[in-house]
């Protein structure tokens, strides 16, 4: 049974499997057990689960119990248009696909979503940020589909309405029609959070603010958007410093880089969270640190576009929560986030040496890293009691993991792990590596017709 907030009635429990809390603590039990009930963790420990006649219990030998996987930075419509632009930069990249994506509509966007967000499922992750940026003229309310889509997966979402308001005569690179009025975008914002924003605990759908990138909008959005998040007290969220093609633009442009830009126009600050951050010398990460703001890291599609490796290792030393993102699924085919703990250790080493990362720093900014990016570290990103039940058991008794002795080591170094469950809020989302919230088939049907569609009008 789940109630109106999505939240499972039952009492259920997981014992048996080996638990990593990624607590204050980061404690850990080869053997043990998480209870939940009315969508909160009750009761995590060693041993077997008190006992308790009301209470559902799942065997979770061979497991890993870690906290729902968090991913912070995700552009869902870009499933339409996978495997096109693949061996160009990130402005030759936008360039090709920017005409492509004038053709999307709200049916697109539903299936889109839905389909990236049961992926998302399938590979551990529980919450997802998601930036919208492109909203053609006519195309439908974008965002209400990818509410209703997030709701049908239930998987919990921050919806981040984004926008463009910088043609290409003034130096941007999107088309005419994918421009909106600045005034527009500001009310398309305002909108958005009285529709679907939800400030409690609760939440399933919350919504950020978050303009495209400062080489795209104006520095009256920028302004104004910051001041309306504040305003309605939401969080903030744009690209920057991802390529050295930005900080060539930056530069000549504003005369500064695009973090000191942003710092100019009044955003870094504790609500604020930054796609990438791959181009930032040591006085930009101290600068980040002290206002406190922090980095989705998307290790995949950095290196899918050639855009170069985030200084990971130097963030997380200056203090600066650092989650990870899958981004958008046409600069990272995959689309799988369990993926992305081992691309950052791989990356962070590639760039700094075998000590660079370890495997539980790269759990760690898949969930508490996460949930700090969307100001959710004390709802979300552990396995502690009373915090929401949001719960991935990975099953490592296969081939792909047996052997390995130790389960986060298994989880991050070895192949995508299925999943025996995947608990949101108490309600379980995946069970036995399947999807029990729609049905894969019709998903996958729906993606093929949108894509279909799709390239019939470019």
């Amino acid at each position: 049974m789940v109630d109106p907030r999505g939240r499972a009635r039952h009492a259920l429990a997981i014992e048996g499997c080996a638990v990593a809390t990624v607590d204050g603590d980061r404690r850990e039990f080869a053997s043990g057990h998480v209870v939940m009930e009315h969508g909160l963790i009750v009761a995590v420990g060693p041993g077997s689960a008190p006992v308790d006649r009301g209470v559902r219990r799942v065997d979770g030998r061979g497991c890993l119990a870690t906290p729902g996987l968090v991913n912070v930075h995700h552009h869902l419509y870009q499933w339409a248009t996978r495997g096109l632009a693949q061996d160009d930069d990130l402005f030759g990249w936008l360039e090709k696909l920017y005409p492509v994506w004038a053709g999307i509509d709200a049916d697109l966007v539903g299936d889109t979503t839905a389909a990236g967000l049961a992926w998302l499922a399938l590979s551990g992750c529980t919450t997802t940020a998601d930036l919208h940026d492109v909203f053609p003229q006519g195309a439908g309310d974008l965002l209400a589909a990818q509410v209703a889509s997030a709701r049908r997966i239930g998987l919990r979402m921050q919806v981040c309405r984004g926008g463009m308001d910088l043609e290409r005569s003034s130096g941007g690179l999107a088309p005419d029609s994918l421009v909106e009025e600045t005034g527009k975008i500001i009310a398309g914002m305002d909108a958005a959070i009285t529709d679907f924003h939800d400030p409690s605990p609760q939440a399933m759908v919350r919504v950020a603010l978050s303009p495209c990138s400062p080489y795209s909008v104006s520095a009256q959005l920028m302004v104004e958007t910051a001041a309306l998040a504040r305003s309605r007290g939401v969080r903030l969220h744009t690209h920057v410093a991802e390529t050295y093609a930005e900080e060539r633009y930056c530069r000549d442009r504003f005369g500064v880089s695009p973090l000191r830009y942003l710092d100019r126009l009044g955003w870094l600050g504790e609500d604020v969270w930054l796609a990438h951050g791959v181009h930032l010398p040591e006085q930009a990460i101290a600068t980040m640190a002290e206002a406190g703001a922090s980095v989705a890291h998307c290790p995949s599609s950095n290196a899918r576009l050639g855009a170069g490796i985030a200084p990971v290792r130097r963030m997380l030393d200056a203090g600066i929560a650092v989650g990870l993102g899958v981004e958008g699924t046409a600069s990272q085919e995959a689309g799988m986030l369990v993926e992305e703990m081992r691309q950052a250790v791989y990356l962070a080493r590639a760039q700094s040496g075998p000590k660079a990362l370890t495997v539980r720093e790269a759990l760690w900014m898949a969930t508490m890293g996460g949930a700090s990016c969307l100001g959710r570290a004390a709802e979300i990103g552990s396995l502690e009691v009373g915090k929401l039940a949001d719960v991935a058991l990975w099953r490592l008794d296969g081939l792909g993991h047996v052997g390995i002795a130790d389960p986060v080591a298994a989880l991050v170094l070895g192949a995508p792990a299925p999943l025996a469950r995947l608990v949101v809020q108490g309600r379980e989302v995946v069970v036995d590596a399947q999807l029990r919230t729609a049905d894969v088939a019709d998903l996958s049907r729906g993606l093929d017709e949108s894509c279909r569609r799709l390239a019939a009008r470019h």
